[in-house]
Order: C-alpha cells, then structure tokens, then sequence
C-alpha cells in the first residue's frame, strides 16, 4: 500500500499557502482541519525556493497544524509532493468568508 501526499491549500494572513502532507483530518478542536507530518523538497537542489525554505522554517518542529476551516481553499489528494510555497496575494485584496456559517443555533 502506497502512502498518501495531500496538497493543502488555504489562506493566511494576506498570503495563499501550499503544503503537502501525509495526514488531513478534522479536528477535535470545532472549525479546524488537522495536519500532520508536513512534507518538504529535499534540499540537494542548486536552486533554493525562498518561499519554501520560508515555510520550512516557520513550520520547523511542527508535530502538527491546526488550520481554520473557513480559511481552507482546497484540499487535493495527489500522487506526490510537490514544493510548498507562499504566494503573495497582496494587503486587502482577499475577501472573508460571511462569519457564523455553521455554527448551531443558539
């Protein structure tokens, strides 16, 4: 049986992040998507990705990640990792999603 890869992709801050890893799931914790041993390129290339090695810093120890639901673009199911990276969206141009969807009645 062959291991799993998911792209993540979501929103953080004003920035688009994509990683990959072997465990998505929902979280315990109500709103959040988990996600566990994060994977990156290895670092035998000539060429450096900043944006990657940004990542690979910010997320350096990280046993797991907790990302917000609402924040989440796209969760895909790929045959391999690919390089993670961060793309700038620019200050202000992203739009919230309406608050309160899916919360319960009160």
């Amino acid at each position: 049986m062959s291991n799993k890869v998911y792209k993540v992709i979501y929103y953080n801050q004003d920035d688009v992040y994509e990683i990959y890893a072997s465990h998505v799931y929902p979280s315990d914790m109500y709103g959040f998507v988990e996600v566990e041993q994060l994977l990156f390129g290895e670092r035998s290339q000539l060429l450096v990705d900043p944006s990657e090695e940004k990542l690979k810093s910010e997320f350096d120890g990280v046993k797991r990640t907790y990302i917000p639901m609402n924040a989440v673009i796209r969760i895909d199911e790929v045959e391999k990792s690919g390089k993670a990276k961060i793309k700038t969206t620019g200050k202000g141009s992203l739009a919230s999603f309406p608050g309160g969807a899916g919360k319960p009645n009160a």
